[in-house]
Parts: C-alpha cells; sequence; structure tokens
C-alpha cells in the first residue's frame, strides 16, 4: 500500500476507536495520535499533489492573484458549520487559513502589504493568523500607500483597517477605476467575542477575473454637500454608509450594501433624495460575514 492510500482510509468512527474502548491504556491513546498526525500529514502532502496538478492545469506562470475570497468563504462557513469538541474554533480556524494561505502562495507567490499606521502588532497578528508565515509581510504608513504598493505589483494583497477614521481622509477613492485594486474581503471572516485576530480589516487585490465574494459590495459615493435624507434612502436599500471624509470639491462617502445594489442604482436614489452625486463607482465586494456564537452546554 503507498502512501496515499493509507491517507484516503476512512477514519474510524467513534464508536470503533481506541478512544472510546474502556480497557484503553495511555500507550494505546498515544499510538492512536500517533496515527491521526500521520494521517493529517499525509493528507497535506496530498493535497500538495493536487495543488502541483492545478497549477500545470491552470498554467500559473500568468501574472495575478490566485486568491479566491468566495470559494475561501464557502470552505470557512463550512468549517464553522461542522466544528465540535474540546478542540477551540480559534485553532481550526487557524489551521485551515494557513493552509489556505500558503497553498494560494505555492500556486503563485504573493506578499502582504499592511497599513500599520494604527500600530503594528493587531494587524501582524492578523496578516499571520489568516496567511500563515510563509507569505511575507511588508509594512506601511497608510492605506493609500498600502493600495499603490497592491496597484504596482504582479498578484499582492494589502490590508487595513476597515474603521480608518475621518483622519486618514478619503482613501476608498484610489480604489474607484476599472483597474484599480478592489477590495476582495473583510476580515475576519468569521466573528465572535475574543478572536485572536479581531481586529476589522479590509483585503484589496488587483481586480479577479472570477471567484469574486459579491454578498456584501461597496460604493464610493462624491457628493456636493450632505444631505439630511441620504440616510433613509440608503436604509430603503439595505445600504448604510461606513465611513466618510471631505474633499476639495465636497464629501465622499464610501458605502457598503447588498451584492445587487449598482453604483448606478445608488446615485439614482440619491438624487432622487436631492444629493447633488458627482460621482459612484464600485470599490469593491465581500463575503457577507459569518457570526458564530459558541454553544453553551447545559449543566
Amino acid at each position: 500500500m503507498n502512501p496515499s492510500s493509507k491517507a484516503k482510509a476512512s477514519p474510524r468512527s467513534a464508536p470503533e476507536s481506541v478512544a472510546s474502548n474502556a480497557s484503553v491504556t495511555l500507550a494505546d491513546l498515544r499510538r492512536e495520535i500517533d496515527r491521526i498526525d500521520e494521517a493529517m500529514h499525509r493528507l497535506l502532502m496530498e493535497r500538495g499533489e493536487i495543488i502541483a496538478t492545478l497549477i500545470r492545469v491552470k498554467k500559473s506562470d500568468e501574472t495575478g492573484s490566485a486568491f479566491r475570497p468566495g470559494r475561501e468563504a464557502e470552505m470557512m462557513r463550512r468549517l464553522a458549520a461542522r466544528h465540535s469538541g474540546l478542540l477551540p474554533l480559534d485553532t481550526a480556524e487557524g489551521i485551515w487559513r494557513v493552509i489556505i494561505g500558503t497553498f494560494t502562495y505555492v500556486q503563485r507567490a504573493y506578499a502582504v502589504h499592511a497599513d500599520v499606521s494604527g500600530g503594528d502588532a493587531p494587524m501582524r497578528d492578523s496578516a499571520r493568523f489568516h496567511f500563515g508565515f510563509t507569505v511575507p509581510f511588508l509594512t506601511h504608513g497608510s492605506a493609500v500607500e498600502v493600495i499603490a504598493a497592491v496597484a504596482a505589483s504582479a498578484g499582492d494583497l494589502g490590508m487595513f483597517r476597515s474603521d480608518q477614521g475621518a483622519q486618514a481622509g478619503a482613501w476608498w477613492i484610489e480604489l474607484a477605476e476599472p483597474a484599480a485594486p478592489k477590495i476582495i474581503a473583510r476580515l475576519p471572516f468569521i466573528e465572535r467575542p475574543d478572536h485572536p485576530a479581531g481586529t476589522p480589516v479590509f483585503v484589496v487585490a488587483k481586480p479577479l477575473a472570477d471567484a469574486a465574494a459579491r454578498e456584501r459590495v461597496l460604493i464610493s459615493v462624491t457628493l456636493e454637500r450632505w444631505r439630511a435624507a441620504i440616510p433613509a434612502t440608503l436604509s430603503e436599500r439595505g445600504a448604510a454608509v461606513i465611513s466618510s471624509a471631505a474633499t476639495p470639491n465636497g464629501l465622499s462617502l464610501l458605502i457598503e450594501g447588498p451584492g445587487s445594489l449598482s453604483p448606478r442604482d445608488l446615485a439614482t436614489a440619491l438624487l432622487r433624495a436631492g444629493a447633488a452625486v458627482t460621482g459612484a463607482s464600485e470599490c469593491g465586494s465581500h463575503a457577507e460575514r459569518f457570526a458564530f456564537t459558541p454553544q453553551v452546554k447545559p449543566d
């Protein structure tokens, strides 16, 4: 039997496991742990063989990002939905994130550019939790610098806090042009109290040809001035302003809404509400965040 055939063997069901045997010894349990560790390692190597074939099929010497946020969101939803037992979800999520980030790096090398103007530690924690230690981590002094670095790269990612604040200015304007980088994810994807990498961040990449997650869309809107009717108009469409900043010619808003919301429809609605809209452009999208509530066992 070759190593890969061992890895494909079906795991023992709980009733058949050594752990369920009343006469189990410490040595038995350690052998069982060794067996599981070896099986996991072989499965990871088997995954690597599949990725190697995938690279040949996709001819991945082309430039661009191999990041697939839509597929990753589905993988993480399935992980959270099936998770149970002693192992903390933080650990399971972190392991899967490192596997995904590293195998993506193997397909096509990339670096993660991070805005550390609000502190290096939380951004580094987020980058290492979500992308692992294999992927290079490069620091910058603002979201605008991160966006510029991604634009100049072959297929790098950028990350910065989603709650930048007014002092950061209208950084999202840098994402408005069709060929400019776009927001492709909002992390952490699985939200829960005390997340070890809980800093809310946007991830940006050059525009993806496919596999973008479009459950939530982000639209940059420029206005001559604020109007009191804007919040209600947005609310009617399931949208809201998440950032705003003054510009030399008025006001810029970053609006988040459902994936079906288009810049044209949004601009039309705001014009009808009395707002003088001077521009509206999509600057990214991401998956709906998954809120995880730990189950409390009854006493």
